[in-house]
């Protein structure tokens, strides 16, 4: 249950400064580094120059169950740290501290940014005379200087503050001696020869300036330690102003660093050997490889318990959204990780049996998940023959049905239950299986690779056996490599755009009309009529008609009907085998509308978004 008891408070800017000095307040290590420029550090300082509200700070208290490993704020020197000096994390007001303790406390300039980015070094000051100006404005009072406290206009210095004379001299106000004023004013008197002027003048600044740095107070707002691990990171995302999402890994890693668990580690030497041993694995991310483990762990929970309470209504439950793998314990990590790198290893091997060689050919990048803790729960089980195809089935119907598309979270955890259960026998079929379902239509608004489905249909036609065109080679991992195989048309789009009656787009882009082809066989394709590129395949690659025409069938297409350009003809014909080819591969029957792929037939429009890959309208 997620919980987060808090009270509010104010503290003194100078305490708060002072406990992230002495190292009692620290950073959770899943904050990313400090990134404020030059320009709102000068704007932080103005405010509170003015006594200006900055906004308020939220702290959490050590020593409960959100344990994350601590590091200090950027310029606390970290040999100074006692472990037993932490008492509070600061969740929310990183960059606003960080520039403060910077700017006011360390005596070193402040690593910050130009307005380009730029790595630059600052010191910073107030302008006495324009604080107390009532024509300026609160923006302009505040300066600063490159490291050695000389500001330039190209060649020539226009401000020198590099000694202590200069800034008596000048009237500029070092802000790092903003709470330690007494002894730069001692020697400002004293290079004024504590005229009436200077003096009055300094009380004056004194009066309006400093001492509403002394008493500048910011509200706090403190999560005590009881609060929950998941209520943490909630709050965090949601009240953390640099804009960018934490991702889980990144919070995971923190909690387990507090433990002395090196994830970022763990998890580096689990990437290279996945990346190694498949190319397909070369993409898994590390939120995907949290995912599959706390499906894994969630699943032995509840089997555990349930083996112990048979009758229980409601046994703890299977998931792997973002709050189950926030909940996820060392222990479970170490438990299950072997098993879930295993599975992936599995997954990698099962899609290559499916043709489905690379990354980016992956349908369902997110179906790679429940596929790896399916494959991991049932071990060898899954290599048996019924089993498998089990797997297959469910993989297809997820693929061509299109059912892990959006947020899916919630199908990971059924699929994983449900398949398992299924091929140990324990279940029924699969809802995904059960649900699954595709229109005889969809075949004309599959035009790119943005669509799980047309990514599928063409691993299926590799599957049942296409060759290469040049070599008559089945279309394996090696070939598909070599040859440099990638989707084209079958009549090229120039001659389908130059008919007396053109084509329309919507359908010679459509999957029916594409097929896996070698670059070297697409240049000899070029825009011309399959009648003059099919002999002239022949010719180049010093292969008879009955050879092509065999590579020809094995993509599903008619080679008479191709080689008299009937284009028509063609595209009924190789949709129907499409359709033939995914009832095989989804266990069912499709309702067939045999007006669709004519000439006349409208086209509903599907967002497929762009092509995914520029090879394909080179064709």
């Amino acid at each position: 249950m997620l919980g987060a008891s808090f009270d509010s408070t104010k503290q003194s800017l100078k305490g708060l400064l002072d406990e992230v000095d002495a190292g009692k307040m620290q950073l959770p290590d899943f904050q990313r580094g400090w990134v404020w420029d030059d320009a709102r550090i000068r704007s932080l300082l103005a405010s509170i120059s003015v006594s200006f509200p900055i906004g308020a700070i939220m702290t959490l208290e050590t020593g409960g169950e959100a344990a994350f490993l601590p590091r200090p704020i950027e310029g606390v020197g970290p040999e100074a740290i006692q472990p037993e000096a932490l008492e509070t994390l600061l969740l929310d007001g990183q960059q606003r501290m960080t520039s403060l303790y910077q700017a006011l406390i360390t005596k070193e300039p402040v690593r910050t940014q130009d307005t380009r980015g730029k790595i630059i070094l600052r010191h910073y000051y107030i302008d006495m005379a324009k604080a107390l100006s009532d024509d300026t404005d609160r923006d302009d009072w505040i300066v600063s200087v490159p490291e050695d406290r000389k500001q330039r206009s190209l060649r020539d210095v226009i401000l020198d503050l590099s000694t202590a004379e200069h800034e008596y001299a000048e009237g500029f106000f070092p802000l790092d001696q903003i709470f330690e004023a007494a002894s730069w004013r001692r020697q400002f008197g004293d290079y004024w020869n504590h005229t009436a002027e200077k003096s009055g003048f300094y009380d004056d600044f004194e009066e309006r300036i400093i001492e509403r740095f002394k008493e500048y107070q910011l509200p706090v707002i403190e999560l005590d330690k009881d609060t929950s691990k998941e209520a943490v990171c909630l709050v965090f995302e949601k009240v953390n102003t640099g804009g960018v999402t934490l991702t889980v890994f990144e919070l995971v890693t923190a909690s387990f660093a507090a433990n002395d668990f090196r994830l970022r580690d763990d998890w580096a030497a689990r990437s290279e050997r996945l990346r190694s041993s498949q190319a397909v694995l070369a993409g898994v991310e590390s939120d995907q490889f949290l995912q599959v483990v706390t499906l894994l762990a969630t699943l032995g929970h509840q089997r555990s318990f349930l083996s112990q309470h048979p009758d229980h209504d409601r046994p703890p439950a299977v998931g792997c959204r973002r709050r189950d793998i926030l909940r996820l314990s060392l222990d479970d990590y170490q438990r299950w990780a072997d098993a879930a790198e295993d599975g992936l290893v599995r997954a990698g091997k099962f899609l290559g049996l499916q043709h489905v060689f690379r990354r980016a050919d992956i349908p369902y990048q997110t179906q790679l998940v429940p596929l790896a803790a399916i494959l991991a729960a049932l071990g060898d089980t899954a290599d048996a023959g019924a089993a498998h195809e089990k797997i297959v089935r469910w993989f297809w119907c997820g693929v061509l049905g299109e059912m892990y598309g959006g947020s899916v979270e919630t199908v990971f955890a059924r699929d994983v239950v449900e398949v398992v259960d299924w091929i140990e026998g324990s279940g029924d079929i699969p809802s995904t299986v059960r649900d699954a379902s595709f229109q005889a239509n969809r075949l004309l608004t599959l035009r790119t690779r943005n669509s799980a489905a047309y990514k599928g249909i063409h691993a299926l036609l590799m599957r049942t056996g296409s060759l290469d065109f040049r070599t008559a080679k089945p279309l394996l991992f090696t070939v598909f490599d070599e040859e440099a195989i990638d989707i084209h048309h079958i009549f090229p789009k120039k001659w389908c755009d130059s008919q007396r009656q053109p084509i329309p787009a919507t359908k010679y882009n459509s999957i029916i009309n594409k097929t896996a082809i070698s670059s070297s066989t697409n240049r000899i394709i070029g825009g011309r009529a399959p009648s003059a590129y099919l002999p002239a395949l022949e010719a180049k690659f010093e292969i008879g008609r009955t050879q092509l025409d065999d590579t020809l069938k094995s993509h599903a297409v008619e080679p008479d009907l191709l080689r008299a350009d009937a284009f028509w003809d063609f595209y009924a014909a190789r949709a129907e085998s499409l359709l033939r080819l995914i009832e095989g591969a989804m266990g069912k029957e499709i309702a067939r509308d045999s007006s669709a792929f004519v000439v006349d037939a409208p086209v509903e429009e599907y967002d497929d978004g762009p092509p995914e890959y520029g090879a394909e309208a080179a064709s």
